[in-house]
């Protein structure tokens, strides 16, 4: 898949600018399906176009039988973890972390339009209200073909 979007002011921290970014992303399935890997990269800029950072994220999500509900992990390259429940909504897929850590994480993938699927991250600082951090418009790649 691909995405472009965009983040908003103060949306990687206080004080960051509003940036668009443009990213991609490969999954493969493990345990005949019951498990989705995921590993992404996405470029940021300024929006004159500027080059700022490129982040990667490594994704691990299913279904958890003994919990009842969606579960993932991930890891990126700038030293984040997080634990995340997930749970369907209609045509939304949504996550948050799990806990009540000072900084939590809401995904959400939204495919009410098939042709044009949205992701968000939202977060909540201590307890408060969920923030828009970035929004992006995916779109899916043709599949890989592996030799061998």
């Amino acid at each position: 898949m691909t995405w472009t979007g965009t983040i908003e002011p103060d949306g990687m921290g206080p004080g960051s600018p509003a940036m668009t970014a443009r990213g991609s992303g490969v999954h493969s399935r493990l345990h005949d399906g019951l498990w989705i890997v995921g590993d992404y990269r996405q470029d940021q800029f300024l929006l004159d176009g500027t080059f700022l950072l490129t982040w990667q994220l490594h994704w691990v999500t299913g279904w958890d039988a003994d919990a009842g509900e969606y579960r993932a992990t991930l890891a990126d390259n700038y030293g984040h973890a997080d634990v995340m429940r997930g749970r369907l909504d209609g045509d939304r897929l949504v996550y948050a972390s799990v806990g009540d850590a000072p900084i939590r994480l809401r995904l959400t993938w939204d495919v009410s339009d098939p042709a044009a699927a949205e992701w968000t991250n939202e977060v909540s600082v201590a307890g408060g209200t969920w923030t828009l951090v970035e929004r992006y418009r995916m779109t899916r790649s043709a599949p890989s073909t592996a030799a061998g």
